[in-house]
């Protein structure tokens, strides 16, 4: 028998390997720029085409590499960060693994220039799947210059499957969120087919996410502060009042490395447990500082699923931590008192021993009971005949009147009203009777699915009907909501907003669709952008049925209150004049049926 186990090729192992590393445009530009600030670059350029598909540039003024070390870093496992297994347990650097360089090219086109401060002269490397094609000096500045292209181009499949422009430039924006967040001391740039998307530079922890995710964000910032020998616990939380149902900014870091963890973030969430309703989603900042032999990073190839070794401590400090600068942002709260008219209480003063005594002034010659010489006016008028004139006696009323047998009374309810024909139970279901038993319908999924189908008619027939705000507000996004902004706006204007583009991520708000009343406006956009974002596909319809699902959310009929029985026909009549009444747009069930079976047996 034939031996059949045979060793890969490179170019199969490295593609194999890019299949786990590099998932996605997002995924190149995470890898390039933590390898440029672990080359301890202090200004970063981002560069993207097409969101990656056509080309992306990461540009740096870091140490640089010589001509071998340029040719060297596209093998695989090759690195200059780690020498021996005991350093995956003492890891200082982003990367450590040596896949990402070797992964980028065995399914990309990439061009390198490079140089190093002792050369004069520096290296251009040109390698396409995984194949280098040249490599001859050439004059460049200290530092390096990837430039990546066609990326996927020699793996059909997975270029595919790439979703569109629009979901994968936020991908980008993500990934460069969570880097630029952590490294306020680095100045970075990202354009995107020619337009400036960030340009920030160094500056304090606080004012780079500011930065980035708006100044609206900075009244609502909380310090948070501890050092013990087990950690360093710093960064900022949000207040109660900046909660938000969907898209709030949630970021862990540790050592310098963004990471996902559940169990840490259950230890946020339990601080804010009877300060916020549920659902509500507050906004965070931590960074974690923990000796790196107590971590493990090398467990997931992205990098973000780090283990602790004393992880339940940490959470009692991070709570404890969390706690204490809530308590000290309601430590003194503001009393405001009305002022006007109050006495006049004269502050305590030790230095004075004795009080003065109080002043007592009266009148010595007033006496009640003597009589003043003014004249004495006459309690009845001469003239008191004129004031019943013109009124006619009524008619006295004879024995058999007063005493006239009473019509039987009827209950009105019973002789005039006809019994309801639906129920409302608990301020959530309404009942009615159908042939086969009773019919319990959810009245809030029951508008939602009502209000959907009427808000994908206006969009579709552009028939919307615009209330204009007395007021208008305005709105400050991100760069990742602008974009998502961008790419709704025109469906957003064709359901009744009325929006201006003012410049620098922010949005005046002149008018809403008709029928939102009592609900706030920029709240209400902030939770369709974050819910829009949440949609992997974005094509035009896809948009009228997000942005439909979710204005119909909020403006559909609370659970709780109480609807007359014409209210509750309307709405029956309007859910069965809808195109599916079983479901809502999102697949939860609107009705069910008891059968007349079951509630006999129950009696």
């Amino acid at each position: 028998m034939s031996d059949i186990i045979q060793l890969l090729p490179d170019s199969v192992a490295n593609q194999i390997a890019a299949g786990e590393v590099i998932q996605r445009p997002a995924s190149v530009v995470k890898e390039m720029v933590e390898n440029a600030v672990d080359a301890g670059a202090k200004t970063i350029q981002v560069i993207i085409v097409d969101a990656g598909r056509t080309s992306i540039e990461v540009i740096d003024d870091g140490t640089g590499m010589s001509d071998t070390d340029a040719r060297m870093s596209f093998e695989r496992h090759a690195t200059s960060k780690i020498r021996q297994a005991e350093d995956l347990f003492d890891l200082h650097t982003m990367g450590f693994r040596g896949e990402a360089l070797p992964s980028i090219a065995a399914v990309a086109q990439v061009r390198l220039k490079t140089r190093t401060a002792a050369d004069e002269v520096g290296t251009e490397l040109s390698i396409a799947g995984g194949k280098v094609l040249s490599q001859q000096p050439v004059a460049c500045p200290v530092g390096s210059h990837f430039y990546v292209e066609n990326l996927f181009y020699n793996v059909p499949a997975r270029r595919k499957f790439l979703k569109s422009n629009a979901t994968e430039l936020n991908n980008i924006l993500s990934t460069f969120e969570k880097i630029v967040l952590v490294n306020p001391q680095v100045n970075f740039t990202l354009h995107s087919n020619g337009v400036e998307v960030f340009n920030l530079r160094t500056s304090s922890l606080r004012q780079r996410i500011i930065n980035v995710f708006g100044k609206r964000l900075n009244q609502d910032l909380l310090p948070v502060e501890v050092e013990t020998t087990v950690c360093k616990i710093s960064g900022f939380i949000g207040k109660p009042e900046s909660a938000k149902k969907k898209g709030a900014q949630q970021f862990f870091f540790v050592n310098g490395r963004y990471m996902r963890h559940p169990y840490f973030h259950k230890a946020v969430t339990n601080a804010f447990e009877r300060l916020l309703p549920g659902g509500e989603q507050i906004p965070y900042f931590i960074y974690f500082e923990v000796p790196a032999g107590d971590i493990d990073v090398n467990i997931h190839p992205t990098k973000t699923e780090i283990k602790f070794e004393n992880e339940q401590t940490i959470w009692q400090i991070l709570s404890a931590a969390i706690k204490e600068a809530l308590g000290k942002f309601n430590d003194i709260p503001a009393i405001m008192f009305d002022t006007e008219g109050r006495p006049d209480i004269p502050v305590f003063d030790p230095s004075v021993r004795t009080a003065p005594a109080p002043q007592v002034q009266y009148d010595p010659q007033y006496n009640p009971f003597q009589q003043s010489g003014a004249p004495r006016k006459e309690q009845v008028p001469k003239d008191w005949q004129q004031l019943y004139e013109g009124l006619t006696p009524q008619k006295t009323p004879v024995m058999g009147e007063l005493f006239a047998p009473e019509e039987p009374s009827v209950a009105p309810s019973l002789a005039e009203e006809k019994s309801p024909v639906h129920y409302q139970y608990k301020g959530r279901y309404v009942m009615t009777a159908v042939k086969s038993g009773l019919m319990i319908i959810d009245q809030y999924r029951a508008h939602v699915r009502i209000l959907y189908e009427e808000y994908m008619r206006q969009m579709r027939e552009r028939t919307a009907t615009v209330q204009k705000v007395l007021f208008p507000e305005w709105i400050q996004l991100s760069s990742t909501q602008e974009k998502t902004m961008e790419q709704i706006m025109p469906a957003m204007e064709q359901i009744g907003f009325e929006l201006t583009n003012l410049g620098n991520g922010s949005y005046a708000v002149a008018g809403v669709p008709a029928g939102l009343d009592g609900i706030q406006p920029t709240t209400l956009l902030q939770q369709m952008i974050a819910f829009a974002q949440e949609s992997v596909m974005m094509t035009d319809e896809d948009i009228y049925h997000t942005l439909a699902l979710s204005l119909a959310r909020h403006a559909a009929i609370p659970r709780g209150q109480v609807l007359s029985n014409q209210e509750m026909e309307d709405l029956v009549n309007g859910l069965f004049a809808c195109s599916n009444v079983n479901y809502t747009p999102d697949g939860k069930k609107i009705l069910g049926i008891l059968p007349q079976s079951e509630i006999e047996s129950l009696v």
